[in-house]
């Protein structure tokens, strides 16, 4: 919330318009005075790593009556306010809605008693409202993500690996209850990226005899070699008869069925706690930014709207109508229609529940291995393959490139969701030089147990791109496995090593079996997906860094150079600028030019002569040659002239380790998912098709490997167009206090995210 604050008050002012905080909620209109007051640009610095909200937030029952809103009215009013961005849930927004609706006549009560004169009434006729929805529980309808959830699934998940480390050295059964009173999404997504074993939501209740279905599940995974157990339970989590399920319940099935003695872990407000992440810090600048710019620009009577994300993109949704629609999946519960409410959730929740079950449930029976005797299917170029009815097709899993966080998740998912399609998985250990070695090995449901939360890579990954010369050799290595299809979850020289075996087929007609690349870099660099796997995890770290960076900063006059990752691609860089509250930012994309470090000097330079204690410059680790981390140190120390001192900050590897983010296990596991579906129509028709796939506009997608070239820009190794780059000016709007802006030029986001991804 604190970054969204922030992002509205520094915008308003770049626009020209005066931001006021009404504190503690609708409370603090109520109450006027200290409850309402103005805000300046320093008044919000320093709050974008800080949890909770500056302002503060209340329920205030005064509101709901109509002398409440004949005093906020009259509150506001004393300040010339009729705009309003409100930050809250459904609830606060059905307030907001309904004071909006009886402005008119709050006036004209106001005008009749003598608070205000007529004049006043005539020159705030209407009240324009923005909202932007902050709720852990992500429970609005037509959003992909809200305020607060990103970081709640933090808390969530280091619980969880917690946990699970305890369990395992115990042999022991875990229940752990999260919020989510009408909303399963935290519990669900909380259960896939922790690897747990069964999940309860409200959406979809369990039928009858759940009891001896989860616990029969519970057994299996034993049986299957898991050393513990984890149970997930929704706080609004119910039975068909509408009777709540608590984790105590659960714990009593337990031990009546098997005789477990489980624990209970009730995670309650910690949900809310501790610094948001690095996603609910540069998404919330980005709405933030939206909901002021729309406000100033809103003509009066104009409906409210909702300013969210989705589709990785911001946008305007109709308030009341959301609202309503979120307000209607209870009602959908109620009515048993659980259907139409999992629908409601949208189509990842529907297709996350389908892959939960597949990848909890260990598989029944071990397929055959070895090749029964039939005819083999004869693909071009002379390639034989089993047909219908023979052995079990085998797919192998090969890492490539530099180090993701995620890839083990990613490998996890695949062995498990590749056993439910009857495929027998192979792990390819140590790259392409690791096919070529024979390292391969057939990888069962309880091998990769224990893998989705881990950092690096239980597969190994090299960088090396097959060479002209190695091709023979690797065509017989795929032979003499017997390997059907090939699944690279990887980087940029992934992709390559993938594409030449494409272009490479008429050469070696081993290589035509079906392929689809997966994206996992922290650079983001791939083309076919405006987001990697690793990606997120790398930003967490950067701005951790940054935090820390900042704060050993507190008691000088200090500007900090800090380098990211990223190489030639500046995501990673922009990202933790925009999450870290970073001055300037430069990019690989951008360039550098010594005019523009001219002047960029002035202004840091003129920032600490105005009180300035902390200025933060991150840049691209490529963003010049010649320019480096220690140029632009020693040039920004001779143009403070003593003022200021300087330090850099390079961060380093610490960006590509520790454990992967929920974000990053969520997209993994959702990419190989549709990974393993594209296999399986290849193997199943009889084709070698080969793709990248990866997340476009939100939504999966794949394109054709042959054609891959034709997005990227080789030289620079990375997409030619880029959706990010739209949010450039973000930075500069939030950090730079420069003179007033027309509306015109603050852009609309998800605008200019569009365009850029179109180039």
């Amino acid at each position: 919330m604190n970054a969204a604050v922030r992002a509205v008050v520094r915008t308003a002012i770049r626009l020209g318009a005066q931001p006021y905080a009404v504190m503690e909620g609708w409370a603090g209109a109520v109450a006027g005075g200290e409850g309402i007051r103005p805000l300046g640009w320093d008044s919000v610095g320093s709050v974008l790593q800080r949890g909770g909200t500056v302002i503060g937030t209340a329920r205030s029952a005064e509101f709901r009556e109509w002398e409440g809103q004949r005093d906020a009215a009259r509150n506001l009013l004393e300040h010339g306010i009729d705009r309003l961005v409100v930050i809250g849930g459904d609830g606060s927004l059905t307030g907001t809605d309904e004071f909006r609706t009886n402005w008119p006549a709050l006036l004209a009560d106001l005008v009749e008693r003598g608070e205000i004169t007529a004049e006043t009434a005539q020159a705030h006729p209407v009240l324009m409202v923005a909202g932007i929805v902050g709720s852990i529980d992500n429970d609005l309808v037509g959003a992909d993500m809200t305020i607060g959830t990103d970081s709640a699934l933090h808390r969530i998940l280091e619980a969880i690996d917690d946990i699970s480390s305890t369990a395992a050295s115990h042999q022991r059964t875990f229940i752990v209850e999260v919020m989510g009173r009408h909303c399963g999404y935290l519990a669900l997504m909380a259960a896939v990226a922790g690897g747990c074993d069964y999940v309860l939501v409200p959406e979809l209740p369990p039928g009858q005899g759940w009891e001896a279905d989860m616990c029969a599940k519970l057994q299996a995974g034993r049986d299957a070699g898991r050393r513990e157990s984890m149970v997930i339970v929704a706080e609004g989590a119910t039975d068909r008869s509408g009777n709540r399920i608590t984790a105590d319940d659960v714990k009593q099935v337990l031990a009546d069925r098997l005789g477990e003695d489980a624990r209970v872990t009730i995670l309650g407000h910690v949900q809310r706690g501790g610094r948001p992440s690095a996603y609910d810090r540069w998404m919330s600048t980005l709405l933030g930014c939206a909901a002021a710019r729309e406000l100033v620009t809103m003509d009066a009577g104009a409906e409210p709207v909702i300013i969210a994300e989705r589709h990785n993109r911001i946008r305007r949704l109709p308030m009341m109508e959301q609202v309503k629609a979120t307000r209607a999946v209870k009602d959908l519960v109620r009515a048993q229609d659980y259907e139409a409410a999992v629908e409601a959730r949208g189509s990842s929740f529907a297709s996350m529940l389908k892959v939960f079950e597949t990848m909890s449930t260990p598989p029944t029976s071990t397929p055959p291995t070895s090749t029964p005797p039939h005819q083999h299917q004869t693909l071009p170029g002379g390639v034989s393959r089993p047909g219908p009815g023979e052995r079990p097709s085998r797919v192998a899993i090969i890492h490539a490139g530099g180090l993701a966080p995620g890839m083990n998740t990613a490998a996890r998912a695949a062995v498990r969701l590749g056993l439910d399609h009857s495929f027998t998985m192979l792990g390819i250990f140590g790259g392409f030089p690791g096919l070529l070695d024979g390292n391969v090995r057939e990888l069962t449901w309880a091998d990769v147990e224990g893998w989705v939360g881990d950092g690096g890579a239980q597969l190994g990954t090299r960088r090396e791109v097959p060479t002209v010369e190695q091709l023979y050799a690797l065509g017989r290595a795929i032979e003499s496995h017997e390997i059907d299809a090939l699944l690279v979850i990887g980087g940029f020289n992934a992709y390559l090593a993938a594409h030449r075996l494409v272009t490479e087929r008429t050469r070696y007609p081993a290589f035509q079996i079906p392929i689809v690349c997966v994206p996992a870099s922290i650079d983001n660099n791939l083309p076919g997906s405006e987001l990697s796997i690793g990606t997120d995890t790398a930003l967490n770290n950067a701005v951790a860094a940054l935090d820390a960076v900042k704060l050993s900063a507190a008691a000088s006059h200090r500007c900090f150079v800090a380098e990211v990752m990223g190489r030639r691609c500046g995501y990673l860089a922009l990202m933790s600028g925009l999450a870290a509250g970073a001055e300037q930012v430069y990019l690989h994309e951008d360039g550098l030019t010594l005019s523009q470090l001219a002047q960029d000097s002035a202004r840091m330079v003129d920032s600490f002569r105005s009180g300035r204690s902390l200025y933060l410059v991150v840049r691209n680790e490529r963003a010049s040659a010649n320019y480096t981390t220690g140029v632009l140190a020693r040039i920004f120390t001779e143009e403070g002239q003593g003022l200021y001192d300087v330090r850099e900050a390079v961060i380093g590897h610490l960006q590509q380790g520790g454990n992967p983010t929920p974000f990053d296990r969520i997209m993994a596991t959702k990419l190989v998912a549709a990974a393993l579906e594209l296999l399986a129509a290849e193997l199943g028709g009889g084709t070698a098709g080969a793709s990248y796939i990866g997340l476009i506009g939100g939504k999966v997608d794949h394109r054709p490997l042959e054609r891959m070239t034709d997005e990227l820009d080789q030289d620079n190794r990375r997409p030619l167009h880029q959706w990010w780059t739209g949010l450039r000016p973000a930075i500069e709007l939030v950090s730079i206090h420069e003179g007033v802006l027309g509306p015109e030029q603050v852009p609309d986001f998800g605008q200019a995210a569009d365009q850029a991804a179109q180039g």
